[in-house]
């Protein structure tokens, strides 16, 4: 039987990367359309003070492969010498288990480098290499001037942090789907926003209704950059995004990541939540729903998860006390089109535009991990509210938000007088966040109004979907502050 050649995984590694020969300033994908993550993440990436390797995570087609061949660009914009670069995808059958460390030894032979050598070492889809954890804590302590990144699936998530091998030694940066914000900048419609002042988000919809036509896009296909840019994706995006995406997450990452056998079991599991994104479940519903054993699903959630498909919202009641055994939760897609993908694209007046929005906001929240874990929705005998902020000091509420996907509210205030009720219990009358504290996305109508001495804000879901993205995306771009104010 032959066995691969050292010739043939040299040859390999001189064709991905390029940069070492007579095409020295070219990098793959450098012209694509760069996304707002990319500055923070050369920043950091580069920043030679750390000695800890980046772990670049998110879930399929999100951008990985692109933001690390953009960075490497940067780097020879920079001056950096093509030489001191090395790029290896190990999702690549040549390289199937060589380790971590023979590539840099490889690396450095090639080209005489020593061990104070300021080289930038980058493994792609690291998640195909066993064990790759404990192998790039090895790398990490042996050569510590060396400057790391590696990306892998966000499945990779729950092993890496169940894992002390990257104690100290990892810093994760995550790359979402894209937010509303960045969709409509990639489809040139921002100029449907413009400043407002006097208006409770500070700025309008020059044409609400243009907008909610680019929001319904984007919770079509809009969370994956390709199938914003390729025509023939977006004409039939759910044969992309389900066989390439969701499909390979389940039916090849997860099982092998976990040892799942029952793929089906997984699959029918998934396909219950994402038709259910946005409403309230039990794991005893779950259960009979999708024919799959509770004791079985609080793991298989976790799973889901960790690979970014899902993300779990916990219930508190009216006093935003939490429950001690919680029985039901909320269950949101990481990415509104994956539902679009299972079941068809929706249409602006579909049922199931209310829960979709809803989950478009969320998925706008997903992007900042810290304030994400203050986020709960509130039900009690008589009312529920969709968004409550928890104070990271007191636990107590200082704003909530009610997604709504059609102006009745604005109309008839009797249709929320949930959320009034819990405005007035919690005194967000007197908040420091006064004019966003309540507030209840519309259709159309933006306006701020003063019920039962409450400020309510209603404003469209479209321009709070996009001004939530963009402030939080904002976020990235300064220090980390924890007097910054919440974004809207």
């Amino acid at each position: 039987m032959l066995s691969i050649s050292q010739a043939d995984i040299e040859a390999r590694l001189l064709f991905d990367n390029p940069w070492w020969g007579a095409d020295a300033a070219f990098a793959p994908f450098r012209d694509l359309p760069k996304r707002e993550y990319l500055t923070p993440f050369y920043t950091l990436a580069t920043d030679r003070s750390i000695r800890r390797a980046v772990v670049l995570l998110g879930p399929r087609r999100v951008g990985k492969t692109v933001i690390l061949h953009q960075t490497i660009h940067g780097l020879l914009e920079s001056g950096i010498a093509g030489n001191q670069i090395l790029f290896v995808s190990l999702e690549t059958p040549v390289y199937t288990d060589i380790p971590l460390a023979r590539f840099v030894e490889m690396f450095c032979q090639r080209f005489g480098h020593d061990k104070n050598a300021p080289l930038y070492l980058i493994f792609d889809e690291v998640q195909y290499l066993k064990l790759w954890e404990v192998h790039l804590k090895s790398l990490v302590d042996s050569w510590p001037n060396f400057r790391f990144v590696v990306s892998g699936s966000a499945a990779a998530a729950l092993k890496l942090k169940s894992n002390e091998s990257g104690a100290g030694r990892f810093t994760d940066f995550l790359l979402p789907p894209l937010t509303f914000h960045e969709f409509l900048i990639f489809t040139e419609k921002v100029p449907l926003i413009e400043s407002a002042k006097d208006l409770p988000l500070g700025c309008r919809a020059t044409d609400i209704d243009t907008l909610n036509k680019s929001f319904l896009e984007y919770l079509n296909i809009g969370g994956y950059p390709e199938a914003v840019f390729n025509p023939t994706i977006r004409s039939a995006p759910e044969r992309f995004i389900k066989s390439d995406i969701i499909d390979k997450v389940l039916l090849r990452d997860l099982p092998q990541l976990y040892g799942i056998r029952d793929i089906q079991e997984l699959n029918r599991l998934f396909t219950t939540l994402a038709y259910n994104t946005g409403n309230e479940i039990t794991l005893e519903e779950l259960s009979q729903s999708s024919g799959v054993a509770k004791t079985t699903l609080r793991r298989y959630i976790e799973y889901l998860e960790a690979a970014f498909l899902i993300r779990r919202i916990e219930r508190i009641d009216r006093s935003a006390r939490r429950f001690e055994r919680a029985t039901s939760f909320k269950v949101y897609l990481t990415n509104p089109s994956m539902r679009a993908a299972l079941f068809g694209s929706l249409a602006e007046d579909d049922q199931a535009m209310g829960s979709l929005a809803e989950t478009a906001i969320y998925c706008q929240w997903f992007h900042d991990t810290e304030f994400l874990s203050h986020l709960h929705y509130a039900r009690w005998a008589t009312g529920e509210v969709d968004i409550v902020s928890l104070h990271p000091s007191t636990q107590k509420p200082h704003w909530c938000v009610e997604v709504k996907w059609t102006d009745r509210p604005a109309k008839d205030v009797k249709q929320v007088r949930h959320v009034i009720a819990f405005a007035k219990e919690h005194n967000f009358a007197n908040s420091p966040r006064r004019r966003h504290a309540a507030m209840i996305t519309t259709k159309t109508v933006h306006e701020l109004r003063i019920i039962e001495d409450v400020p309510v804000a209603f404003v469209p879901t479209s321009l709070y979907a996009y001004v939530l993205g963009k402030n939080l995306l904002a976020r990235l771009h300064v220090a980390d502050d924890p007097d910054q104010d919440m974004p809207v």
